[in-house]
C-alpha cells in the first residue's frame, strides 16, 4: 500500500520507462511473495539523487534481496561500492543471484547481520547511507548513520510517511520510531531535510 493518490501511482508506473529485465524480474518477485521493495519510482529517484551527489560508496542499513541496492549499483558506476546489510541470509543468496544476471556482484558487498551492529564494525566515510530497517529503530539508526557520512554527503531514509500511519491518534512503535526520526531530521544541526511525497515518503538530508 502506497500514502500517495493512488491515481498519481497509476499514472506515473504507466509512464516511465522499462526496467532492465533483473529489475523486472525481482519486481515481479516482490509482488508474487508481498515482499516490500521501495518500487521503480523510487528506484528512479535514489539513481538521479545518487548520481547527481557523484557518490561512489553508499551504505544500506536494511537490504532485503536487494532491490535497492541495486538502483545505486548502477549509479555508482563500475568504480564504485555498495555495502549492503541484512539480517536474512536466504535475502542475500537471492540478492546475489539477482547481482549476478545484473553483472553487478563486483560493485557490491553483502553483509549479514543487524545492521546497526554491522555499521559499527565499518571503516571510513559513506557518500549515502539508505536507511530501511524496521521503523521502531530508526532514531537509532539516525544517530549512527550520521557519523558515517561525509560532510557534503546524504542520508536518505524510505517509509517516513509511513503508510499514512503518522497521523494515527494511538501510534505503535513503528509509527512513533518514524515520528521521533522524522522530527530529529529536521532539529538536527547536521542536516538539512526535505520530504518528498512518493509512494510511502522519502527523506532526504543532506550532512552539513
Amino acid at each position: 500500500m502506497e500514502f500517495v493518490n493512488t491515481n498519481v501511482e497509476k499514472y506515473l508506473n504507466e509512464i516511465i520507462p522499462e526496467r532492465d529485465s533483473v529489475l523486472t524480474e525481482m519486481e515481479m518477485f516482490a509482488e508474487k511473495k508481498d515482499f516490500p521493495i521501495i518500487g521503480p519510482l523510487v528506484g528512479r529517484l535514489l539513481y538521479i539523487v545518487t548520481k547527481g551527489a557523484g557518490a561512489r560508496r553508499v551504505l544500506e542499513l536494511g537490504s532485503g534481496f536487494g532491490y535497492s541496492a541495486y538502483w545505486f549499483a548502477k549509479a555508482v558506476g563500475k568504480d564504485g561500492t555498495v555495502v549492503c546489510t541484512e539480517g536474512s541470509e536466504e535475502n542475500q543468496e537471492l540478492a546475489q543471484g539477482f547481482f549476478r544476471r545484473g553483472r553487478i556482484t563486483e560493485r557490491i558487498e553483502f553483509l549479514v547481520g543487524d545492521a546497526l551492529k554491522l555499521i559499527d564494525k565499518l571503516d571510513g566515510e559513506f557518500d549515502i547511507v539508505f536507511v530501511d530497517i524496521d521503523k521502531a529503530s530508526y532514531p537509532k539508526a539516525l544517530k549512527k548513520a550520521v557519523h558515517k557520512i561525509r560532510k557534503g554527503g546524504l542520508l536518505i531514509a524510505d517509509d517516513v510517511l509511513w503508510k499514512g500511519k503518522i497521523f494515527d491518534k494511538k501510534p505503535d512503535a513503528d509509527t512513533a520510531g518514524i515520528l521521533t526520526f522524522n522530527r530529529l531530521l529536521y532539529t538536527s544541526k547536521d542536516l538539512f531535510t526535505s520530504i518528498v511525497p512518493v509512494r510511502n515518503g522519502i527523506s532526504i538530508s543532506l550532512k552539513l
